[in-house]
């Protein structure tokens, strides 16, 4: 399966320890995603279109309510680069 650019980048900032936080309203409805490095520096071109693309490729996944991070399948889906461990 072909990824883009866009989400291969994000995907290699979730592979090397980064997570994606949501915001939710009281409706519980998608307010704003902040997807933040390992250092915990603010990555803004994560965008909710790009958030739906990547979990419904199964490419990240939250567990017991925590912050999403990459899942297997994520990994398998990245490119390998020199910088990632």
């Amino acid at each position: 399966m072909d990824i883009s650019r866009d989400e291969q980048r994000i995907l290699h900032l979730l592979a090397q320890g980064g997570k994606i936080l949501l915001e939710k309203d009281e409706r519980k409805a998608i307010t704003d995603i902040i997807c933040l490095t390992r250092d915990g520096s603010r990555y803004t071109a994560c965008d909710i279109r790009l958030f739906r693309k990547l979990k419904q490729k199964k490419a990240i996944a939250s567990s017991g309510g925590g912050p999403y991070r990459v899942t297997r399948r994520g990994l398998q889906l990245v490119r390998s680069e020199l910088d990632n461990r």
